[in-house]
This record gives C-alpha cells, structure tokens and sequence, in this order.
C-alpha cells in the first residue's frame, strides 16, 4: 500500500459521507503537506500546461491552467485513489435521487464510459490568481456522464502567500433563496464538493439542489489552488 492510499485510510470516510450529505461539501485539513502543496503549485509552469485566462470565458480574472496531456502522475494515483472511496457516496446520492445509473468501482472503467460517450475533454486544473484577481460563481456539468463529486485544493498560504481569495459556494434550492456557503481552506487543505447538484432530505423526501462555487477577490499576494475532476467534457 502507497503512502497515499494509507493517508486516505486514515480518514473517517463514513463521517465524511455525513458531512457530503449535509452539506454539499467536506473539507480534509492538511492533507497535502506544505512540500507537496508547494509542489502541484509549481507545476502550472510546467511545459504541458495549458493555460487559459477566466476572462476570456467570462469566469473572471487570473488563469487557469490544463493538463490536456494527462495529469502528472502524482496527481493522477491521488485522483485515482479518491475516486474509489467517493464512488460509494456517489452512488448513494444516485440511488436517493431515483436515477438508475451506478458508477463503476474503479475510474478508468468510469472514463471509458466517457470516452464511449465522446467525453474527451480534461477537466482538472490548477489556478493562478493575483490581486484583484477572483473566480466567478460557476459549475461544470458537461456531457451526458457526469460524476457528482469533485475536489478542490488550496496551494498557497493565506496570509503569508495571499489575502482575500476565500473559496465559497452557493446552493439553490426550489422557491428559496440561495444559500451562501464558505468553506474555510488552509494551506494543503483539500474540500470534497459537489459539481452540481446534490440530494437533499425535505418533508416529502429527497429532491435536487444545485450548487455553484467561487473564489473572492485576491486583495494581496497570490492564489494557486487545484481543481480535480473524475470525468471528462465532451
């Protein structure tokens, strides 16, 4: 077994499912040390990186930067090896929300799926952004296959590295107004979220809420944080 897997092990993975259930969302503290954080931060000057500024899509401002040729393969066995312990969780909401379909056991069976379905397009990225820098409210839920959970990662010290850059979130749910979340990372800390939409326990049973997230604006310093996706785009 991988130091990765045993770091994972360690988790309260039924506690974290509790916290997925009610609230859309688990934080992970410190489970990137500072030299491995420090380290997926460097690589957005990598060679193969791709990189995309959020204006040019209306997303905001500062750069996003893809891995079109395939994640480094450190960040590969993490993805790999989370994707394991949330398919449960994931097929629990499934089961909660009525919808037939059941994630395979392992990822790349999960991304063959997608690769049958013309979803191609990587999704899992790392971002840059400096002062008066910030990421708009958004969510990616492209394509017919599309996997519930994904994972976002602080690289940078607040305080230290940067200020402002707060990583929030807000959830709709039918005929309410919208519910602001704030998830408070740390350096190395790692959030399980939900993509989209998520299952919630009313008086008449479970029904669809739908989740978007946010980074505030960088006031000083710099961000970099990554986003992992367990599926691809069409």
């Amino acid at each position: 077994m991988t130091a990765l897997e045993t770091s994972l092990d360690r988790l309260d993975w039924t506690d974290i499912g509790s916290q997925l259930d009610a609230e859309g969302y688990a934080v992970l503290p410190g489970l990137l040390d500072a030299e491995l954080a420090r380290s997926l931060a460097r690589q957005a000057d990598a060679p193969h990186a791709r990189r995309v500024s959020l204006a040019s899509g209306g997303l905001g401002r500062g750069d996003l930067y893809y891995f079109d040729a395939g994640l480094p393969p450190l960040l590969e066995q993490w993805r790999t090896a989370l994707y394991r312990r949330l398919a449960v969780h994931a097929n629990r909401w499934n089961e909660r929300l009525d919808v037939r379909a059941r994630y395979p056991d392992e990822l790349e069976d999960f991304l063959q799926r997608n690769r049958d379905a013309g979803q191609t397009r990587a999704q899992s990225h790392l971002s840059r952004l400096g002062v008066e820098d910030y990421m708009a409210l958004h969510q990616r839920n492209e394509g017919l296959l599309v996997f519930p959970m994904q994972v976002v990662a602080l690289l940078s010290e607040p305080g230290d590295g940067f200020q402002g850059g707060e990583f929030v979130m807000t959830e709709q749910r039918p005929r309410m107004q919208s519910r602001p979340l704030v998830a408070p990372l740390g350096f190395g800390d790692v959030a399980i979220i939900a993509t989209a939409e998520r299952p919630f326990h009313g008086s008449k049973g479970y029904y669809r809420v739908n989740l978007k997230h946010a980074v505030s604006r960088v006031r000083n310093g710099v961000r970099v944080g990554l986003e992992l996706f367990f599926y691809n785009a069409p």
